[in-house]
């Protein structure tokens, strides 16, 4: 998984830019996780920990993300000190959010 070509194909993202986009959420979860909570197989919960930027950084990254793969469903829940994360997708795209579980999981510092 260390080449994003279990990105699927109904990702609009220009194949060039892929690794960039990838490299911006190993860089948000590398710094930035707290906790990985899978709540269900479509459905993934991220907590970040807060900080100056923090949600406006997730905003702008989530809004692009949806903006090219639309099988992507983002809720936000900010908080001073956690922001929580709630990522969804439909039954056909549940091994894409398997691989950003194993992906995120395998990337975090103990």
């Amino acid at each position: 998984m260390s080449d994003p070509a279990w990105v699927p194909q109904s990702c609009t993202l220009p194949t060039e830019e892929r690794p960039l986009r990838v490299a911006e959420w190993d860089g948000l979860f590398a710094e930035r996780l707290t906790s990985l909570s899978r709540l269900g197989p479509l459905r993934l919960r991220v907590d970040l920990a807060g900080g100056p930027g923090v949600e406006e950084r997730v905003r702008d990254l989530v809004g692009r993300e949806a903006g090219c793969c639309s099988f992507f469903s983002f809720t936000l829940t900010p908080g001073e000190y956690v922001i929580g994360l709630d990522i969804a997708v439909d039954p056909a795209h549940e091994p894409v959010l398997d691989a950003l579980v194993a992906r995120t999981a395998a990337g975090r510092t103990p």
